[in-house]
């Protein structure tokens, strides 16, 4: 698909899921349908799907993934964890959400790829409003903007005194108060308020799945470790020649 090219293809693909001869499908696109969204109402969700996260998304996957690959520490752990989820039979094949939500190194994980390698670096401004605001018992005049360094916030002191390591157990380690501080501040990658990421809900959900359903059946490890990939940042990064080499898991 060519930049420019996603409204016309939400189009067509929404289009054949209304009129006399539509088409029923058990996907995402589905559920809108059965919900009752009209058919401009469930294009606009759709475009929405497509472009807020696609690529921040894959990053924060590949991102994740080099981490997981390059700590045998973690990558075994968390191995451990799946293999015993399914040993017990307390996740479905494949995994769902909620079940992923109970596995605490798989969510350790998660958030702390998220922190590591925020995928987004842009300064998220928001702009102050017309009458101004006093903000930690500073006036900050309207029409100021304000924004933040999303990689500085993500190595906050609140994360430990080793926030440049890819450590998930500081997750767990945390206190509840400490780990609710952490987890505001970790969730400052996708934006606050009504200015958040509109895909953060399905981006979560594929987080939650996608590192349980790769490990679960497959080993990875990275064919040049010393040089593991190319990448570059405009914002958004754009990263490629990560080689890596999927094994099979035998069971």
């Amino acid at each position: 698909m060519k930049l420019g090219e996603e409204s016309s293809w939400a189009k067509k693909v929404v289009g054949d899921r209304y009129g006399p001869k539509k088409v029923v499908r058990e996907d995402m696109l589905g559920t809108f349908v059965r919900n009752g969204l009209d058919q401009r109402q469930a294009e606009s969700e759709i475009l929405t799907t497509i472009l807020a996260g696609s690529d921040t998304t894959a990053t924060a996957i590949r991102a994740t993934m080099l981490h997981i690959m390059t700590n045998h520490r973690v990558y075994n752990t968390l191995v451990q964890e799946i293999q015993k989820a399914e040993n017990d039979m307390s996740i479905s094949n494949p995994i769902t959400s909620a079940e992923s939500r109970k596995m605490p190194y798989v969510q350790a994980v998660i958030k702390e790829g998220l922190r590591i390698h925020p995928p987004i670096t842009g300064l998220l401004t928001k702009i102050v409003n017309p009458g101004g605001e006093t903000i930690k018992g500073r006036f900050v005049p309207g029409g100021t903007g304000i924004g933040h360094c999303g990689w500085g916030i993500q190595r906050h002191e609140v994360f430990g005194t080793d926030v440049d390591v890819f450590r998930p157990e500081r997750w767990i380690e945390a206190s509840d108060a400490q780990r609710n501080e952490m987890e505001r501040t970790m969730e400052l990658v996708f934006g606050t308020g009504r200015w958040g990421c509109l895909g953060k809900a399905i981006v979560m959900v594929e987080l939650d799945k996608i590192f349980v359903e790769l490990l679960r059946r497959f080993d990875f490890e990275p064919i040049y470790p010393g040089s593991p990939w190319k990448s570059s940042n405009f914002t958004l990064f754009m990263q490629k020649e990560m080689w890596v080499r999927v094994t099979k898991r035998v069971s």
